[in-house]
């Protein structure tokens, strides 16, 4: 069902620090899309059945920010919500339409794109928080949404930083509300996402529900181990990564 002893090792391992990067910083997708990938799941299945592992931690994310949650200028939380899980939905559809051999050359760039987010994502939201707001536009505040929430739907890396400087952008100001707001979306969209991906019949579920149980466990007891070490130090470690990945993504590519 699993395969070999090594690769439920690996995607054991992979899923737990992927829980506890997400609980901390995020870039999990940085470890359950490859330790997918090496096992022999197809990209495009591989990329599913990893945002299913994910779910959990977002949802947990979520309840923890319940008090917090305000949805952004220009946008009521209906629109929100609404939003998010038609972004999502239609991005996953896209995935769904994707072959594995075109999802294979994206991924590189997909994953490198996703580590620039991560190696200038406090430059990205000190840029989006200087900008000059006036009356966020109801019109500009849904596109922002619906373009972000269609990302997360076809591919997840480097999204709570695309949220944050949409936040930030449209003169959202409260750190807790956009955190919040971040992970609502996230839960919001991912759960769409899911539901498509399952319909299309493209995620590999024993996996997803063992990767699943370690995900949550690592976002619980491993985020305490990674809570300790330095910011810098922390999401320089997930920008090697990143790296890493993308470079042995284009040498198979």
């Amino acid at each position: 069902m699993f395969g070999p002893i090594d690769h439920v090792a690996l995607l054991l391992v992979a899923a737990f620090l992927a829980g506890a990067l997400n609980a901390v910083a995020g870039g999990g997708s940085f470890l359950t899309l490859p330790a997918l990938v090496f096992t022999g799941v197809p990209a495009v299945t591989a990329n599913a059945t990893g945002t299913v592992a994910l779910l959990p931690g977002y949802a947990a994310s979520t309840w923890g920010f319940r008090e917090d949650m305000a949805a952004p200028p220009g946008l009521t939380m209906g629109r929100s919500i609404a939003l998010s899980l038609i972004g999502g939905a239609a991005g996953a559809a896209l995935l769904l339409v994707t072959s594995d051999a075109t999802f294979k050359k994206v991924v590189p760039w997909l994953l490198l794109g996703a580590t620039a987010l991560f190696a200038f994502g406090p430059q990205i939201r000190a840029w989006a928080a200087g900008q000059k707001h006036g009356a966020a536009s109801t019109v500009k505040a849904a596109i922002g949404m619906f373009a972000v929430a269609f990302y997360g739907g076809y591919f997840n890396g480097g999204l709570g930083i695309l949220c944050l400087a949409l936040f930030s952008l449209l003169g959202q100001t409260n750190l807790n509300a956009m955190n919040g707001m971040k992970n609502l979306v996230s839960t919001l969209l991912t759960a769409i996402a899911v539901a498509v991906y399952a319909a299309g019949g493209i995620v590999l579920w024993p996996q997803a529900l063992l990767m699943m149980v370690a995900a949550t466990a690592g976002g619980y007891g491993g985020a305490r181990i990674a809570r300790k070490l330095p910011a810098p130090v922390l999401r320089w470690g997930i920008v090697l990564t990143g790296l890493v990945m993308s470079i042995l993504f284009f040498a198979k590519a």
